[in-house]
């Protein structure tokens, strides 16, 4: 049984391992490969490890169709492999939680070999059929039904043609599901991220959808359907067996949804990973694609962070296998340094769990390749043919540099060698030609690198009870371009300030802060720096006392200059 909440205080890295670093140089990262990094993981000061899938899989999904869900992917290694891993990383301090895909299976997988063959064999109900199909859409691929000749029905898949959905309504499904959680558990495994989680329950009949909706039609009707707090509620027993963790993937939930995950008699999930604050320069990433606005952003994160303050615990994370680089999308890549460290201020102190992805504390970047026949990934070649024929192929190529995950999959990048010290063999995918200037090695001794300010920030977090249990509370969340918060428990206050903007940009400092007596915790801006010097020599008075007028504003009367992208977290006591 779960002795305390261990994942409160705790961050997490997650690995992509196709991409993370190969160690036996075929040009696909592998076990072997993480194993020798663990040390470095560890010194970023997370405390545990989000694997994405690293089962048997095809790859029509990359991981995420799998064909055995109690084995190891012969690219990354063997079961004895992982033992090892997962034995290193416990012995130097940090969990390992598993990727848990149950909404869907690969076609590949044992049970839909079986299921296919007909209607009388034990496995035939384990997966959706329909002899007429409804009108969903599938979120990756076409049309949300695939006609199978061999066993002459429809099989429902909401993501790619190859991931038929399984029928979660079965109970023997539920209990294989069981079985796969106890496998791991049993071996040592500390959790699960449980991928589209609330998509499992679908509505009895399995209604038409909306006609109006591109994509997610049939959403309504398989989005926190009838039975999936009944079924959550079986996994949640065996997982209160262990002491283990529960993280939920929950696409298009609002905060209203999450509560009855994260809370009450249907409390099934420790926490949940939600989208808002990923949509405040896109819709769902792939298709609406505008100007990133720093009021959706600070919005979506308040929201979260005011509903779940003393009910239940926030998922943070800026990037993921999922979505492109956040520079590229919410910062600057000429500012990549300024931007990426404002940007990790920006989450990493919010009241939460943060996760950090491979490449992410380094400010790697979107890569931008010359042809659709070079991406890889099967929502990007699906989404360049349906967005519009009209536009040209550069029009549409650019939207894919824009939205593709493809993006977030590129090889880590550790040093200048060739292949950016990922292998010594040419790699499965391109690498990002930035990766002779982005790259661990060049950052490692490098004090003020995105690298070692990702330290600092996790050390200073993890060593601050203020920062990890106090409330929030937002300032001037109509600001255009400063994201201001603060941290608050007993006497001891921490105010975070991010600029968003490419330009010099004067601040508003709230009114109880001006005067007061504080510590610059950490800034990205130094005094080595021209403009570094200019801020700190302004910052000794520590929040000037100098009175400005407040341009009707009640609650700031001081301001204070901020440079391009520069973010200062201060210390106060009360």
């Amino acid at each position: 049984m779960r002795t305390n909440d261990w994942y409160k205080y705790m961050s997490f890295y997650q690995i992509w391992i196709r991409s993370f670093k190969d160690g036996n140089g075929d040009g696909i990262g592998d076990l072997a490969g993480v194993y020798g990094k663990l040390e470095y993981i560890k010194s970023l000061g997370v405390d545990g490890i989000w694997f994405s899938p690293i089962y048997p899989s095809p790859n029509a999904d990359f991981g995420y169709d799998i064909s055995d869900y109690k084995d190891i992917h012969p690219d990354y290694g063997t079961l004895d492999d992982f033992k090892k891993v997962l034995n290193k990383a416990h012995r130097l301090g940090l969990k390992v939680i598993m990727d848990l895909v149950i909404n869907h299976t690969s076609d590949e997988h044992p049970w839909f070999i079986e299921s296919r063959k007909g209607k009388d064999n034990p496995y035939s109900d384990y997966y959706i059929w329909r002899d007429k199909p409804n009108n969903w859409e599938s979120i990756l691929e076409g049309n949300a039904w695939e006609y199978d000749e061999q066993r002459g029905q429809y099989y429902l898949h909401l993501f790619a043609k190859k991931q038929p959905d399984l029928n979660m309504d079965n109970p023997k499904v539920r209990e294989e599901v069981k079985s796969i959680l106890r496998f791991w558990l049993d071996m040592g495994v500390d959790g699960f991220r449980e991928d589209v989680i609330n998509f499992i329950s679908k509505r009895e009949g399995l209604p038409d959808g909306l006609p109006f909706l591109p994509v997610i039609n049939g959403m309504p009707h398989y989005k926190d359907g009838p039975h999936i707090h009944e079924y959550l509620g079986e996994f949640r027993k065996v997982c209160e067996e262990y002491d283990c963790f529960q993280l939920g993937e929950g696409p298009m939930t609002t905060v209203r949804s999450a509560m009855n995950y994260l809370t009450g008699p249907t409390r099934s999930l420790d926490m949940m990973f939600s989208f808002d604050h990923m949509m405040a320069d896109c819709l769902y990433t792939e298709y609406v694609h505008r100007p990133f606005d720093l009021r959706k952003y600070k919005s979506a994160l308040s929201r979260w962070q005011y509903a779940l303050a003393g009910k239940a615990w926030n998922a943070l994370y800026i990037e993921n296998h999922d979505h492109p680089r956040i520079i590229s999308r919410y910062g600057s890549e000429r500012l990549r340094r300024e931007s990426g460290t404002s940007l990790a201020v920006s989450y990493l102190f919010l009241q939460g769990t943060p996760f950090i992805y491979q490449g992410q504390e380094i400010g790697m970047t979107n890569i931008r390749l010359k042809s659709i026949d070079d991406y890889v990934d099967v929502s990007s070649k699906t989404n360049y043919h349906k967005y519009n024929l009209k536009d040209t192929v550069e029009r549409r190529l650019k939207r894919i540099h824009f939205s593709s995950r493809d993006s977030s999959r590129t090889p880590m990048q550790w040093n200048s060698s060739k292949y950016a010290g990922f292998s010594t063999h040419k790699p499965w995918f391109f690498v990002n030609p930035n990766y002779r200037r982005v790259n661990v090695a060049s950052q490692e001794h490098d004090a003020d690198s995105i690298l070692n300010f990702y330290r600092k920030c996790l050390k200073i977090r993890r060593h601050s009870r203020t920062l990890i249990y106090g409330s929030y509370k937002e300032y001037f969340p109509d600001d255009k371009h400063i994201f201001m918060y603060e941290r608050r428990l007993g006497d001891i206050c921490y105010l975070v300030i991010c600029s968003f903007s490419k330009f010099p940009v004067r601040v508003r400092i709230p009114h109880e802060f001006v005067g007061k007596k504080a510590k610059l915790v950490i800034s990205n801006y130094h005094e080595s720096s021209e403009d570094g010097h200019r801020i700190r020599k302004a910052a000794k008075a520590v929040l000037s006392s100098e009175v400005f007028s407040n341009d009707g504003m009640k609650d700031a009367i001081g301001k204070e200059w901020f440079a391009p992208y520069e973010t200062r977290v201060y210390r106060f006591r009360f």
